[in-house]
């Protein structure tokens, strides 16, 4: 690029234009690919972050990628590089830093040279570089950078800067292609100007015929060279917007999918402790009923009874909310962040969320106070005396059990009794099941997140693509099999024409859309596979490109290519995939919308299972040759999505430990509540002679059935509420299928089980202690 295309762009309203300098070199020390940028004090944008030493201040001094220590660089180092572009050779490495151009620690993006995929990248001061034009341009609009680099908002107008980008460029790739055309027409010129005047000389000397003969070699050169000059294709312009730097979108997507999770997850938290602190403030005014029916006798009004009890209502859902959210805020998201430890972002900005906050006020009081006041105003009703008398236990029942005479008949007199006292008290019962049950289903949802989000690279490397590699062609390649072939681990390749396109309807539009077509549909299928048939005519689309586009079967599309050529185009077929965009179609359609464009320049590329330092080894072969641009390997797309899922472990286990401490937490209390209502009834049996195990038994084996009728009921909506959030953190280009582990089942249950099985023995030595004169003491 040039400076006119400099000049074109800051024409741009708010555009704010900085000019960059790159080239890609082999590290003379590991033959690993770098990125050489140019750097000068002056830019604004794109500054590097520095982790040890400083910024060049000299020509010969550079400062290396923080990942280039791990291999081997150190601070006072010699490094050399091999480049016709640079004025020096050889720098001393003064720092280290991190770059916002590369995000993801594990990402540096791709290269035309070495295997294809760059290891670190450098800078050095923007002097050394001999080229006046220039690689890039960063384009910064400060009206834009208080949004969400996410949003909707800001990926609107980012989409209008980048069309005004575009609409200021246009035109520039024609009349670079003429200005290099004429450049090096020019010099040609020059030259052949000198070479006549050789000859004319030379002709004087030896003759026309020898002068002829023996400049024959040069005219030939130069003869090539203009025919070079005047085929010199018209350059293409690439944009990008912050989204496509590596790593950016990684990032983004990362978040999304915790957003996901925390936008679901505390409803649940909410509802199940509410559940238990509505049912705990009306135990606790429940078992205050002798009070308030003496206060009531004594004179005091309904207003001055409920006044205290509303107050400590008030007190605890004040204290409650301010705990949370101090707690909350100051650990819980700094745990989340310190898990994306393979991102440069190290400011942690903690956010008070005031709409969250006083949401989970709200809920507070309204709990409290709504337990305080439904139950206050039932008990007011009453009679002081009826209030000074204990509670009438409430009467049994036949229950549906019974009438099934054949298992009836079987069980012993205390498991009648358990059953019984189960359906007894109803509202315990349902608030019990409702408990385990969510603890239950967020600790299966836990794992179902992380299993679900594996599962989609498992089913797109395992069931859709089976092949090993893609590898990129230069223009009409001859001989490549042979090239390919030279790996003793290549099996076959099938030939096909890629290209990245824009598949639009009235409404909507998709771009980065890799297009598939080949002339061979029934070897086609060795390598991709899809759940239709690809058509003769017409066009097969994934199934996340067809939702987003709401296009069926028959329906019409409009394709635009990397040429700005557009066609409307039938889709045939809409095919199963999981990660990514893509669209398939025969030679004989894409011949047919493009006017003959087929031409092969991709080959799917199958192998036998390789080593990483095989896989470049192989990439960097065929790179060397001058058939192949580019090489990528499936195992490292396969490795990016199981890092991702990886990363998701500590966020997925902190919620795991959380949903288990509330199962935990509403399993103790209820079983506290049940204790201490039916206080008189366990020492009215204990009385007539049952043992502690027996007493114990009375009330546990309550809770087991409860428990495993919860963790049946929290299963089903465990596997409801991840297929929800999996739905909620979907990206535009990822699928995650419902998966989860036998593993997820089996932890799930056996925590619920062994908090039950703490609270039992916690309950059997308290039942152990019960003073039974004191409960069975008559109130009248």
């Amino acid at each position: 690029m040039t400076r006119a295309d400099v000049q074109r762009v800051k024409k741009v309203s708010g555009a704010q234009v900085q000019p960059e300098k790159s080239v890609y070199i082999l590290d003379q020390k590991r033959s690993d690919v770098v990125q050489l940028f140019a750097y000068r004090k002056s830019d604004t944008q794109n500054q590097l972050k520095l982790k040890s030493g400083h910024l060049p201040q000299r020509s010969d001094e550079i400062v290396l990628d923080q990942l280039a220590k791990s291999k081997g660089y150190q601070l006072g180092d010699t490094y050399r590089v091999k480049n016709n572009n640079l004025k020096t050779q050889t720098y001393r490495v003064v720092g280290f830093v991190t770059s916002p151009l590369f995000v993801d620690d594990e990402e540096r993006g791709a290269a035309n040279i070495g295997d294809g995929s760059v290891a670190y990248f450098a800078y050095l001061p923007a002097t050394n570089f001999k080229a006046s034009v220039y690689t890039a341009l960063s384009v910064h609009f400060p009206q834009l950078q208080n949004h969400s680099s996410f949003s909707s908002t800001y990926k609107k107008q980012a989409q209008r800067k980048l069309a005004a980008v575009k609409k200021a460029l246009r035109g520039r790739a024609t009349a670079r292609q003429t200005n290099l055309q004429q450049q090096a027409l020019a010099q040609i010129k020059q030259q052949q100007q000198q070479l006549d005047q050789q000859k004319a000389q030379l002709t004087q000397a030896i003759g026309a015929t020898a002068a002829t003969k023996q400049l024959a070699p040069a005219q030939a050169k130069l003869t090539a060279a203009r025919q070079q000059a005047t085929a010199i294709e018209r350059p293409t312009y690439t944009y990008t917007k912050r989204a496509g730097n590596p790593g950016f979108q990684g990032y983004g997507d990362m978040t999304t999918r915790i957003a996901a999770i925390a936008n679901v997850f505390p409803l649940f938290f909410f509802l199940i402790a509410g559940l238990i602190t509505f049912t705990t403030m009306t135990r606790m005014i429940e078992e205050d009923r002798g009070q308030i029916g003496t206060l009531k006798a004594l004179g005091y009004t309904k207003w001055e009874i409920a006044r205290n009890y509303l107050l400590y209502g008030i007190a605890a859902a004040l204290l409650g909310t301010v705990l949370g959210v101090v707690i909350g805020v100051n650990t819980l998201p700094l745990i989340v962040f310190k898990a994306m430890t393979q991102y440069v972002y190290t400011a942690v900005v903690l956010d008070y969320p005031v709409n969250a906050i006083w949401l989970a006020a709200l809920f507070s009081f309204f709990v409290t106070l709504g337990a305080v006041s439904i139950v206050l105003t039932r008990e007011l009703r009453e009679k002081p005396a009826a209030l000074m008398l204990p509670k009438a236990p409430k009467a049994g029942k036949r229950i549906l059990l019974e009438r099934i005479g054949f298992i009836w008949r079987r069980l012993s007199f205390n498991q009648k009794v358990s059953y019984r006292n189960l359906f007894r008290f109803k509202a315990r019962m349902w608030m019990a099941i409702i408990g385990i049950a969510g603890g239950t289903a967020l600790i299966l949802t836990g794992f179902g997140i992380r299993d679900s989000i594996s599962q989609s690279g498992i089913n797109q490397f395992q069931q859709i693509m089976h092949y090993q590699a893609v590898v990129s062609l230069n223009d009409n390649p001859k001989n490549v099999t042979t090239t390919l072939a030279q790996n003793p681990r290549y099996q076959r390749s099938l030939g096909l024409y890629t290209d990245v396109i824009s598949v639009s309807t009235s409404q909507e539009k998709v771009g980065e859309v890799s297009l598939d077509a080949t002339d061979q549909p029934q070897a086609f299928k060795h390598y991709v596979s899809l759940t239709t048939k690809l058509p003769q005519n017409g066009l097969v689309l994934s199934n996340k490109l067809a939702k987003l586009l709401n296009v069926q079967t028959g329906d019409t599309v409009t394709v635009t290519n990397s040429d700005n050529q557009t066609a409307r185009v039938k889709v045939r077929g809409i095919t199963a995939n999981y990660a990514g965009h893509f669209a398939y179609m025969s030679k004989a359609t894409l011949n047919r919308l493009f006017s003959g464009r087929y031409q092969v320049n991709t080959r799917l590329v199958k192998t036998h299972k390789q080593t990483a330092a095989q896989e470049n080894a192989y990439a960097q072969k065929l790179l060397a040759s001058d058939k192949v641009v580019h090489t990528e390997f499936i195992s490292k797309q396969k490795r990016a999505i199981e890092q991702q899922a990886a990363k998701l472990n500590p966020i997925v286990w902190i919620f795991i430990f959380l949903s288990g401490l509330l199962s935990f937490v509403v399993l103790y209390n209820l079983t506290n509540i049940n204790v201490s209502e039916r206080i008189r009834e366990l020492s009215t049996i204990k009385v007539l002679g049952f043992f502690d195990n027996e007493v114990t038994n009375y009330i546990v084996r309550e809770n087991v059935v409860l428990t495993i009728f919860g963790i049946v009921v929290g299963y089903g909506l465990g596997n409801l509420l991840t297929a929800f959030i999996l739905r909620q953190a979907a990206t535009s280009t990822v699928i995650f299928p419902l998966t989860i582990g036998w593993q997820g089942y089996i932890i799930a249950a056996v925590m619920t089980i062994v908090f039950t099985v703490i609270v039992m023995v916690v309950t059997h030595f308290r039942l152990k202690r019960v003073d039974m004169i004191s409960a069975l003491a008559a109130k009248e």
